[in-house]
């Protein structure tokens, strides 16, 4: 006899930014398949939207919602961050994933290249932050789910921009899980710092260098010898949404195949 898997998310009503594929997408799925309520966001709107149309087609029951958001765009997070929580019944996990990467060392990296990379991958993290902060007081417990990369503390120059931002996302939210601390705030603030996987942010490289070549360059170094899969990452994520990690914050979680240890 076969048991369904336990609940981890009963009662969790989570926000998760770039939802209409890879390590969004991935994470909404797992996170509703335990009990939680999740709203996904995309820039990709119709990409989100299909992402939850299949949660609920899977489900049997409207647990997800989504919607079009550019998270460079500070003024569109208070409004769905709202919409949000109206829909769910409040707002308990904000996962801050939307992210992109480009190519370049310091010298050829383009301006132009590295304000929007900062955009979406620190501006938005700031902003999330910022904005769901009030909404996750209203439902303490609650949780804040950053993504980093394993490129914060093992850099590549090809990858300037990718790297530093990802050091800021770890930095940030260190600053923010401390501050919650200190106001006595059930709200923890962790980062999850994964390796390359396969999902859109490695398809330029391999668009560039091919696929084994890229593959090849993309797991140099790992000891696992192979790129990781959302669901890698969606797994170490449903931990940190969960009240099973209540005492841990300001944490670095390292999903990077061993990569960092070596």
């Amino acid at each position: 006899m076969t048991h369904p898997a336990p609940a981890r998310l009963a009662g969790k009503r989570a926000y998760i930014t770039g939802a209409a594929g890879g390590l969004g997408a991935a994470m909404a799925q797992l996170f509703a398949r335990h009990g939680a309520r999740v709203f996904l966001t995309d820039i990709d709107g119709d990409g989100a939207q299909a992402q939850a149309a299949a949660i609920n087609a899977e489900l049997g029951d409207t647990v997800a919602w989504a919607a079009a958001q550019n998270v460079r765009d500070e003024a569109t997070w208070p409004t769905l961050l709202e919409q949000a929580a109206q829909a769910m019944g409040g707002l308990s996990v904000l996962v801050n994933n939307a992210g992109i990467g480009a190519l370049g060392g310091v010298e050829s990296l383009a301006t132009k290249d590295w304000q929007r990379v900062m955009g979406v991958n620190v501006e938005a993290v700031y902003f999330g932050c910022k904005y769901a902060l009030p909404w996750l007081k209203e439902s303490q417990p609650g949780s804040i789910i950053n993504i980093s990369s394993m490129a914060a503390y093992k850099v590549d120059p090809d990858y300037t921009v990718y790297n530093a931002s990802k050091a800021a996302v770890a930095s940030l939210s260190k600053s923010v899980a401390i501050d919650c601390a200190r106001q006595q705030l059930a709200i923890r603030c962790n980062s999850i710092h994964p390796a390359f996987i396969r999902t859109g942010i490695v398809e330029p490289f391999f668009q560039q260098l091919g696929e084994e070549e890229a593959i090849r360059k993309l797991t140099r170094g790992n000891p696992m010898r192979r790129l990781g899969e959302p669901d890698d990452v969606a797994y170490a994520a449903l931990y940190l949404a969960s009240d099973e990690s209540r005492y841990v914050t300001a944490a670095e979680l390292r999903v990077d195949g061993g990569a960092s240890a070596v």
